[in-house]
């Protein structure tokens, strides 16, 4: 897959910086430091695939390519100001991530672009889409086409009730704006109440263990790169020079799990993610990706709750485009996810493209 994008033209420029083994939403690491935010530099660029949105929104790059398995595209692009797409499961393949992941958790894991415009988003997937006879989860889609989307009628959910961690009021009106502008456009607004997401961080926190292989436990991870068993206790006090997000997982996954417990959490996991299928329906979901703008650096460590409103659509195996919305009165970008149905990637574009017209998309850093 890698050969396929310089193939169609493109040219790669360099590979960027993420967190430590893309554990977190932060993208800073003992070997390369912390990614700056392109608008502010005191703030985080996001992550796991930080870097890469910080390219993208400072103008550095055309697009970027990153992974996504609880919103690793979504928050940056919401961050730096960019446009980012979660495909659908399956229709990347997910070959040449590392680390990758099997089991029940390697449905959360998609392979999409990061860019400055919408319209570049189709054909970026068009080209990465495919089998490639390595990954078996990979699957031939058809890929729809957005100009054959009708916004008149067009149901578009917005969630009340949801967040363990109220999402701002900036972010809350930015997604208000979004959907009156859809409205405008012949869209059906309505308003759901899903207070089951408030107990998603669990449930996704389970399904992302559960690989069916001690393989790509972070733990297996750092040992296969020379960390001796003496040294991965003397995480868990936080001695060694790993980052807090990696001393935080290794903790995590010292903790002994119950196997019912377990069960319970992964059923939960599926539960959510037929509810969210069932309200998304043959419409949208608005949502904004993160409950605030982008924070000031390290102020996400040790809160795991604040991935659920990125999360919940990879339990679901939606394809989301996460689209920027103009920045707040102190610089910072605003932006709104938009999910579609499994398979419906082309519909989440469509709604992009509209919101691009209306509100100008990514504002270059500085302006």
């Amino acid at each position: 897959m890698r050969l396929l994008l310089p193939s169609a033209g493109a040219i790669p420029l360099g590979v960027t910086n993420t967190s430590e083994l893309t554990l977190w939403i932060e993208s800073q690491n003992p070997v390369y430091g912390t990614t700056a935010n392109p608008y502010n530099p005191r703030h985080t660029a996001g992550g796991s695939s930080g870097g890469e949105g910080a390219a993208v929104g400072a103008g550095g790059s055309v697009f970027g390519v990153a992974a996504d398995i609880g919103g690793s595209i979504r928050v940056p692009a919401l961050f730096c100001g960019v446009f980012g797409h979660k495909p659908t499961p399956g229709l990347i393949p997910n070959t040449v991530i590392w680390p990758n992941t099997s089991g029940e958790a390697e449905r959360l894991l998609s392979l999409g672009p990061l860019t400055r415009r919408a319209e570049d988003l189709l054909p970026l997937l068009q080209i990465m889409a495919g089998p490639d006879g390595i990954d078996p989860q990979a699957v031939s889609m058809e890929l729809g086409d957005p100009a054959s989307v009708s916004l008149d009628g067009l149901r578009v959910t917005l969630v009340e009730g949801s967040s363990f961690r109220p999402i701002s009021r900036e972010l809350r009106d930015a997604r208000e704006r979004a959907a009156g502008a859809l409205a405008s456009a012949g869209a059906q607004v309505r308003y759901v109440s899903l207070p089951s997401w408030r107990k998603a961080t669990l449930p996704f926190l389970a399904a992302l263990q559960n690989t069916g292989t001690d393989s790509t436990r972070i733990t297996a991870l750092l040992r296969e790169a020379g960390e001796t068993d003496t040294n991965l206790l003397s995480l868990l006090f936080g001695r060694g020079n790993h980052t807090v997000p990696t001393r935080l997982t290794v903790l995590a996954e010292a903790l002994p799990a119950r196997g019912a417990t377990r069960q319970n959490l992964l059923a939960l996991a599926r539960g959510l993610a037929d509810e969210l299928v069932e309200t998304i329906g043959d419409g949208v979901l608005l949502h904004p990706a993160h409950p605030t703008v982008a924070p000031p650096h390290r102020r996400t460590y040790g809160r795991p709750w604040i991935l659920t409103p990125a999360a919940v659509f990879n339990l679901a195996g939606a394809p989301v485009t996460e689209v920027p919305l103009g920045l707040t009165p102190a610089g910072l970008p605003l932006g709104v996810q938009v999910a579609a149905a499994p398979g419906a990637d082309h519909l989440s574009i469509a709604v992009a493209l509209e919101l691009e017209a209306v509100f100008g998309g990514w504002v270059p850093p500085g302006l």
